[in-house]
């Protein structure tokens, strides 16, 4: 692929550590600006907006986002970065998904997840009343189960999975197309790396090396060619967070409040985990290059910043990467 494949989208900050404080509180106005600012992420020239998935701390809900911006945006994709399927039962939510494909006019692409282990994923499992073990194969399931309800939308049919039972299956809301939204799937761990190459239509990790990346990327494109599969048809992304500062040292900071704010972790910590990228412009930009030679093409920037106002300010600074990525060869 060359760089006129390479794609930039946007995380639409749907949570209060990243809208700001009193944002989503009685009468703030937070929550309704987020339509507005995934408008004018459209019209800067992003190609995609995205929100993630959670309980632990207050946010818009991700879907609610996502059936709001529907109608306000006109060609921009819409997705999900990751939708973690266990927080909602499967079958409504293959409706609500196949709905919001209908109001956006299929520009729906669906990344899910399963929880990670700990405090940040375990108590989704409590809260949801589904058990915590055998979850990745509960998550595969939920994805198969979608797909069979989008194919077949009169209804009528089974599906009996390891987990997942249904003797008989309700009539459907049709996706916009046919056989429904792209669903991707996010992690770095071998048995994700092969599930993506087996079962999906798309990769978004954030891992902390591009080298990481690319031996993960090797890995979804050798199972996707056991599966019988086009490799090339697995759509490799790249979940990255990013701020530009005027010096590197800056940069460093703004990341380091960032996830404090969201995780409870010092930047040291996260940096060991997470694909990051803080500095002036030229500094990001090489950064994300060294993803985009590893082969990453559909780059999705999550903005470290913890208000709206700087959210705004650092949409305009970040879509002007786009023109020092362009020309770009790996």
């Amino acid at each position: 692929m060359g760089d006129d494949d390479i794609k930039l989208g946007v995380l639409i900050p749907i949570g209060q550590a990243q809208l700001g404080k009193g944002q989503l509180g009685p009468g703030g106005a937070g929550a309704r600006e987020l339509v507005s600012l995934a408008v004018r992420a459209e019209e800067l020239g992003y190609s995609s907006l995205w929100v993630n998935d959670s309980l632990i701390s207050p946010r818009i809900e991700a879907l609610a986002m996502l059936a709001a911006a529907a109608p306000a945006t006109r060609s921009v994709t819409l997705g999900t970065a990751a939708l973690i399927p266990v927080l909602r039962r499967p079958i409504q939510a293959a409706q609500t998904l196949a709905s919001i494909d209908q109001l956006s006019g299929g520009r729906l692409v669906v990344t899910v997840g399963a929880a990670f282990p700990g405090r940040l994923g375990e108590p989704l499992h409590e809260w949801s009343q589904v058990p915590w073990e055998r979850r990745f194969a509960r998550l595969d399931e939920t994805v198969a189960l979608w797909r069979q309800l989008w194919r077949s939308p009169e209804g009528g049919g089974s599906f009996h999975g390891e987990l997942l039972r249904f003797d008989h299956l309700p009539p459907m809301t049709s996706p916009f197309r046919p056989e429904g939204p792209p669903i991707w799937l996010g992690g770095l761990s071998q048995s994700a790396l092969r599930r993506t190459g087996r079962h999906y239509d798309g990769w978004l990790p954030y891992p902390p090396t591009p080298g990481t990346y690319r031996n993960g990327l090797a890995a979804v494109r050798a199972a996707a060619a056991d599966a019988g599969h086009d490799p090339g048809a697995v759509t490799p992304g790249l979940f990255v967070t990013v701020v530009i500062t005027d010096t590197a040292e800056r940069g460093r900071e703004a990341l380091d409040v960032f996830t404090r704010a969201s995780y409870g972790l010092e930047l040291e910590e996260a940096e060991k985990i997470q694909a990051l990228a803080a500095g002036p412009a030229d500094i990001v930009a090489e950064r994300l290059r060294e993803y985009i030679a590893a082969g990453a093409r559909h780059l999705v920037v999550r903005i470290a910043a913890t208000g709206l106002a700087d959210h705004y300010q650092q949409l305009e600074q970040i879509i002007e990467l786009q023109s020092l990525l362009k020309g770009w060869q790996t």
